[in-house]
């Protein structure tokens, strides 16, 4: 009897483990982990969303940014971003540049073997985010 329940029991966990590979996704927020080769600054926010009416938008770690995009299969390409014009820290408006500088330089975009999202400019290390939990 245990057999059974055992071979049960596994083959539901191998089920469970089984999911879609991630896929960019309109109307979710992606949260930047790292910019290029260098993570965020503690507790800097950076996000992105890209929007089904092919607008982008988030929190660019001191402003929220805006900008057009355009989405073809693995390939993405960002429009000139715009920003409202709040101040912060001069490490955070660096980060802040570096981030939109980086999202025009965007061409395409994959998944990492840990499943997290990378978008790739032409030369260069990737963005890379995570989906927003909640």
């Amino acid at each position: 009897m245990k057999r059974p329940l055992a071979i049960g029991l596994l083959g539901a966990s191998l089920l469970g483990c089984a999911s879609a590979p991630l896929q960019l996704e309109t109307e979710r927020a992606y949260q930047v982990e790292w910019i290029g080769e260098r993570p965020l600054i503690d507790r800097s926010h950076l996000t992105i969303t890209l929007g089904a009416d092919g607008r982008a938008y988030g929190n660019a770690g001191c402003n929220h940014w805006f900008a057009s995009y355009t989405l073809a299969g693995e390939q993405l390409s960002f429009g000139a971003a715009g920003s409202t014009r709040k101040m912060c820290a001069p490490a955070l408006m660096e980060q802040e540049a570096r981030f939109l500088d980086s999202l025009g330089k965007v061409q395409r975009w994959d998944v990492s073997p840990i499943e997290q999202l990378r978008l790739w400019p032409a030369e260069g290390k990737p963005l890379r985010l995570w989906p927003e939990q909640g």
